[in-house]
This record gives structure tokens, C-alpha cells and sequence, in this order.
């Protein structure tokens, strides 16, 4: 099995910083795109940013210039530096992994996260 747990959240203030992990754990052959969603209550789950295997990043519109995904291959890490954090930014975030299996032959699976809360505050 995979599992992916995400640390990092907290209540910040408007204008503040926080740096999301996620580590990815148990048996597999590799990770291709990694990605953080974002979920508010009465609404449907958003993709935040995502990263390829060979780095190559995605922003939703609303984060660009504020946020950072970025990945260490070796620790199965994925993270998420955010910047000058807005309260509309106030969410459960998700983490999300499409892992590559050897099941017994080679398939990819998408795995997530449990969530972390990030509120900020005006």
C-alpha cells in the first residue's frame, strides 16, 4: 500500500507564509505527477499546483506569483511554499500522487492525502 501524509497547515495572518509537505510511503516503483488541491466547505476539490517527474510546474491562477510547488524525488516529497496568504486561500489542502505500481505488472495508481487545514485569518 501507499500512503501520503501531508504536515504544514496552521492559522496564519493575511500577508503571512506557510510551507505544506506531503511524503509519499510504502511499496512502489516510482512517482509521476505530484499535486496539491484545495477543498472549501460546499464546494468541489481544486487543483491548487502540480508537478511532473521531470519538474515541470502548473499554477492555478489564482496562486501564481504566491505560491511554489516544488518536489524532492529522493525523500518522495512534494511541497507547497505559499506566500503573502490571502483568506480566500483558507482551505483543507490535499496532496495527491499518481504512483507507478508493480501489480504485478507496471500500472499507476492515484493516491491522496488526508488533508491539512490552512486558515487565514484578515
Amino acid at each position: 500500500q501507499v500512503q501520503l501524509v501531508e504536515t504544514g497547515g496552521g492559522l496564519v495572518q493575511a500577508g503571512e507564509s506557510l510551507r505544506l509537505s506531503c511524503v509519499a510511503s510504502g511499496s512502489f516503483f516510482s512517482i509521476n505527477t505530484m499535486a496539491w488541491y484545495r477543498q472549501t466547505p460546499g464546494k468541489q476539490r481544486e487543483v491548487v499546483a502540480q508537478v511532473s517527474s521531470g519538474d515541470t510546474t502548473n499554477y492555478a491562477d489564482s496562486v501564481k506569483d504566491r505560491f511554489t510547488i516544488s518536489r524532492d524525488n529522493a525523500k518522495n516529497t512534494v511541497y507547497l511554499q505559499m506566500n503573502s496568504l490571502k483568506p480566500e486561500d483558507t482551505a483543507v489542502y490535499f496532496c495527491n500522487a499518481d504512483v507507478v505500481r508493480m501489480t504485478p505488472s507496471k500500472a499507476t495508481f492515484r493516491y491522496w492525502g488526508q488533508g491539512t487545514q490552512v486558515t487565514v485569518s484578515s
